[in-house]
């Protein structure tokens, strides 16, 4: 038998360079992705929601974690407030971009025990149809009446059904009432620039000795009036720092209000004599008009009109 002849040429090997092998496709500039395949623990979220032109960032985040909830989740204002560090303002605006754009529905239903709740909808992809929730209807009770007797062989009428009672109105609770504006923060009635500076370093010191207290750089600013009128009062910084950080609730959510709520509620009072250190009343000058002389209607300072001092002293040698 003849040797057999390899005629095919060889393939290229895999990253070789020429126009048959892949291309380097790693841009030169901007973001690079590392992606992992998840298979469990995560959500599909559409472009159309992650890069949505209208919805602020806050939105955007919101509508992901809501859609990483199982079913059942709290969702609420309350429940959202206490998850995130953002205000109650900024979710509730964030919810309410949320619902103009199809991404959130919530309505108000009664349950069966006549309380009234929320129930909130959360769609993927706006427009889409909500499934029927159907409302927990309480077990009927079997009736006690004997079975009705088998109607005879003459036809009757059937008895027209009953009306179905209306249903009863659902009364929506009123509006709490707004929250009570926390008390305004002390102020010196002498800030220095060394007083604000001593009390800027009192702030920044906390987290050294309570670790939950690490204020933000644009706290310190805001918060240090508050200190200085603490120093003003006589007060050591080291007793400062003992009653802003003493018995400390575990977890502290929100530090800057923690320290501007124990600040204005803990201020000692003033030193006796100190009278709170407050200046003392501006009196107004006394002005006394000017008069012109009846005589030589020079101008002249006086209470009463008259002469001046050289025409009253001409009178006086005339005299």
């Amino acid at each position: 038998m003849a040797t057999p002849q390899v005629i095919a040429p060889p393939c290229a090997q895999s990253g070789s360079p020429g126009a048959s092998g892949p291309r380097d496709v790693t841009p030169t500039s901007g973001v690079i992705h590392v992606n992992v395949r998840h298979v469990s623990g995560f959500v599909v979220i559409g472009n159309h929601l992650a890069q949505h032109h209208e919805l602020s960032l806050i939105a955007i985040g919101l509508a992901v974690h809501i859609q990483s909830l199982p079913a059942g989740a709290k969702v609420g204002i309350k429940a959202l407030t206490d998850r995130f560090p953002e205000s109650e303002a900024r979710i509730t605006a964030a919810l309410h971009e949320l619902e103009a754009e199809g991404y959130l529905h919530r309505s108000r239903v009664r349950l069966p025990s006549g309380r009234v709740t929320t129930r909130t909808i959360s769609y993927n992809q706006p427009g889409a149809t909500a499934p029927t929730v159907a409302t927990p209807a309480r077990k009927p009770q079997r009736p006690t009446r004997p079975a009705p007797e088998p109607p005879s062989e003459q036809t009757t009428a059937p008895e027209p059904a009953p009306a179905p009672a209306p249903a009863a109105p659902i009364r929506v609770p009123a509006p709490t009432a707004p929250r009570t504006p926390p008390p305004p923060l002390p102020r010196p009635h002498a800030p220095t620039a060394q007083l604000m500076q001593t009390a800027a370093a009192v702030l920044a010191d906390l987290r050294r000795h309570a670790p939950e207290l690490a204020l933000k750089e644009e706290d310190i600013p805001a918060l240090a009036p508050g200190v200085a009128a603490w120093l003003e009062r006589d007060t050591h910084p080291d007793t400062i720092r003992h009653a802003l950080t003493d018995q400390l609730p575990l977890p502290v959510k929100h530090p800057a209000r923690f320290v501007r709520h124990r600040i204005t509620t803990l201020i000692p009072p003033p030193l006796p004599g100190t009278a709170d250190l407050a200046p003392p009343p501006r009196r107004t000058p006394l002005v006394i008009p000017l008069q012109n002389c009846d005589t030589c209607d020079r101008a002249f300072r006086a209470t009463d009109p008259g002469h001046c001092g050289d025409c009253r002293t001409d009178l006086r040698q005339a005299a």
